[in-house]
């Protein structure tokens, strides 16, 4: 037995694979985040694509999504939150960080995934990309602050001029 990629610290069979290999329906919108992230990282695109939300399927590549699935070495994934989504909810809301590498470059994949029941399935309806915050390792220099390089000039005369 081995330990399921989603990160639950259960067995495959016991956790993800119930759902992938055994065809139940996860309860909530985080079993079913999980597992649609299991099948991914296992190449189960079929999994993926029939748990996407049926009117917008037809959308979905299937060809680059088993590209994607095959191509990236999966590393682990992080539900960072839920709001509503489970056992009684007809919609809800996972935010989680996916991680990959991809061509030798580790990759977090970090979305705000939206689910919502169908005559009682779970489904995958869309994601948002959740940006970072940039921080500067130095103070940003305005146009007319005085030019860092020390020449006693305005920035945009100086170093800033384009």
């Amino acid at each position: 037995m081995s330990e399921c990629p989603c990160g639950s610290g259960r067995y495959y069979t016991a956790c993800c694979g119930r759902f992938i290999d055994d065809g139940a329906s996860p309860a909530t919108a985080e079993e079913l985040m999980r597992a649609r992230y299991t099948a991914y990282a296992t190449g189960n695109v079929e999994y993926v694509l029939n748990t996407h939300d049926p009117k917008t399927r037809e959308s979905v590549s299937e060809e680059a999504t088993k590209e994607w699935s095959q191509s990236a070495h999966w590393l682990g994934l992080k539900i960072l939150h839920t709001d509503a989504g489970g056992p009684k909810d007809n919609r809800g809301t996972v935010e989680f960080v996916a991680s990959f590498e991809i061509e030798g470059k580790k990759v977090d994949h970090h979305e705000r995934a939206s689910f919502l029941r169908h005559d009682g399935k779970w489904f995958f309806e869309d994601g948002d990309i959740v940006g970072e915050t940039y921080v500067r390792d130095t103070p940003k220099v305005g146009r007319n602050d005085p030019c860092p390089c020390g020449s006693g000039k305005k920035y945009k005369f100086c170093c800033g001029r384009s």
